[in-house]
């Protein structure tokens, strides 16, 4: 195959996407979608942030799968439509692929760029796999319409960024995935799953000493000032890390370090020393909360694998 067929639906209401951005910024509690962290730069910092020392849940995963490999394999099936969201860079779908032997690969992301480069690399070591690439915000909306056939999907998403939604939003997003899993009978959801664990250990991961995720929360403010026009001083922010126990999450902020005035689309926003920006959350689950989200969103056959030291788990659903 001489190259991957990129389907691009992230322009599909431009306007609208900036009037939310600005409205968020407004808002009195500011808050930005995490999905601006992923451009060029913030990919590659991600990237950095996941050969971090602190940050555990990317080789605790590895280890999980690497351990259980051929047992996921044999419970999730071969030959099926292998839909891998929030691909990224791809290298954790593109492990899979000898072992699940798909009929299609679909890689979705926000980030066209990164899916374009992913997808030429993995065309050079699996020349005769059909590749789709989609960039879309699934978080919001996942049409496959053009992209799958009626033949079984194994929907992959590893990472455990399931956490960047509330419970509740968790839900609506499982509910989505199982509904394309219904439409495709034999279809099946692998998910990566963070769980609780001591503060100290949680606060590290999102806060390292390198200062690499500090930058990677910063680099959201260039991005809009890049994107939208925006005259955000990233200098004037600082990043704040930090795992709240009673909610069960991670919360990231950019805090005013001074008084900073953003023009945004011809709107003053003063930010006062000490106020933030909410940038994301990574919500954290013991499994049987998890397994509860699942059920709720009507998945019925459901298998855990735990990791060797515990505190993460990679869940199959059908």
């Amino acid at each position: 195959m001489d190259r991957a067929r990129i389907v691009d639906r992230l322009l599909i209401d431009a306007d609208r996407e900036r009037r939310d951005v600005v409205e968020a910024l407004l808002a009195p509690a500011a808050r930005v979608s995490p999905k601006y962290f992923y451009d060029e730069m913030g990919c590659a910092l991600y990237g950095a942030i996941c050969r971090l020392a602190e940050y555990y849940p990317t080789r605790t995963e590895m280890a999980l799968f690497e351990a259980n490999r051929g047992e996921i394999a044999k419970a999730v099936g071969a030959g099926r439509q292998f839909v891998d969201l929030g691909a990224g860079d791809s290298r954790k779908g593109q492990g899979w692929i000898p072992f699940l032997a798909p009929s299609r690969y679909v890689a979705v992301d926000i980030a066209a760029h990164e899916i374009e480069v992913s997808l030429a690399r993995i065309a050079t070591d699996f020349p005769a796999l059909e590749l789709v690439g989609l960039a879309t915000d699934f978080t919001h909306a996942l049409d496959l319409e053009g992209v799958l056939d009626g033949s079984p999907a194994l929907f992959f998403y590893p990472g455990s960024s399931i956490g960047n939604f509330t419970p509740t939003q968790a839900v609506g997003f499982l509910s989505r995935i199982r509904g394309h899993c219904s439409a495709r009978p034999g279809s099946g959801l692998l998910i990566g799953v963070d769980g609780k664990k001591d503060k100290a250990v949680l606060d590290a991961a999102y806060d390292d000493a390198l200062g690499v995720t500090a930058a990677f929360n910063l680099n959201v403010l260039r991005h809009l000032n890049v994107r939208y026009g925006f005259d955000f001083d990233v200098a004037a922010f600082r990043h704040v890390g930090f795992y709240d126990e009673a909610l069960g999450r991670i919360e990231m902020h950019l805090e005013a370090k001074r008084e900073t005035i953003v023009h945004l689309d011809g709107l003053e926003r003063v930010f006062r020393a000490g106020e933030r920006i909410h940038t994301e959350n990574s919500c954290k689950y013991h499994p049987g909360e998890f397994e509860a989200l699942l059920r709720e969103a009507g998945f019925a056959t459901i298998r855990r694998w735990d990791a060797p030291a515990g505190g993460y788990f990679v869940f199959h659903a059908a």
